[in-house]
């Protein structure tokens, strides 16, 4: 897997995918500011700065940070925003204590070890040493989401509770888009196939409840996806829970 820029993808007009090398993020702008949700691993700081000054922001301007979860491949820009800028970062309650690494819930490389003989395991896995993903580092300052606090942010998000990936991890629907973060994907470094689709258990807490969470986005109305990993995917939401449910049960 080699390295390259990030990649900024309009997907409404005020929402903007923005691709990393095995991560993406969005930025939600209006004249208030801009909503990063999700912020890539602690190495891809520089893409963060990048993909908002391609949009005519800088780090000041970003008025919070919303987690999907706080594995280090999604909020590892947002440790450094949060002591640096002082920019608040925003999460689902029963996420707030992974944030701060009052515990913490990925997977740990004896459980990727064995996997490590297949080449794309094996370049995800030197771009994760790369990119800080060892870093466990906390987010002290670190909020629950409320419906308050969601309203006065950029593209007033909807939080969509999605368990199982993470014990407290939240999709948050965003004009009319549907930042799934880890809990619906269209890919990954590590997976032979695109398309709509869970990560490999061994990535999540919860494979069962994951699955509930499929059924629970399937009932949302919009039609554009917008994943933690993989391309955009357009069409109603429904169709891609389905595929992925599908295939998760094999």
């Amino acid at each position: 897997m080699g390295e390259r820029p990030v990649e900024l993808v309009p997907v409404t007009e005020r929402v903007y995918l923005a691709r990393g090398t095995a991560v993406n993020w969005l930025l939600v702008t209006d004249e208030a500011g801009v909503l990063l949700i999700d912020a890539g691993y602690p190495g891809d700081r520089v893409a963060v700065l990048a993909s908002l000054g391609a949009l005519g922001y800088h780090a000041a301007d970003v008025r919070a940070v919303l987690l999907t979860h706080a594995h280090v491949d999604h909020c590892g820009a947002a440790i450094w925003l949060a002591k640096a800028h002082g920019t608040p970062v925003y999460c689902h309650a029963d996420e707030v204590g992974h944030a701060k690494r009052e515990y913490l819930e990925q997977a740990s490389p004896l459980a990727v070890a064995p996997h490590l003989w297949r080449p794309s395991w094996a370049r995800w896995s030197g771009h994760v040493l790369r990119s800080g993903g060892l870093n466990r580092e906390g987010i002290p300052s670190a909020q629950p989401l409320t419906g308050e606090i969601a309203a006065a942010l950029p593209g007033r998000p909807l939080a969509i509770p999605t368990p199982g990936h993470t014990r407290g991890h939240c999709s948050y629907l965003v004009d009319g888009v549907l930042a799934s973060g880890d809990a619906l994907v269209t890919g990954h470094p590590v997976l032979a196939r695109t398309g709509p689709q869970l990560l490999p258990a061994l990535f999540g807490h919860s494979q069962d409840a994951s699955l509930r969470s499929l059924g629970a986005l399937a009932l949302l109305e919009t039609e554009i996806l917008a994943p933690g990993h993989g391309d955009i995917w357009r069409g109603p939401i429904r169709e891609a829970a389905e595929s992925a449910a599908r295939r998760a049960r094999g």
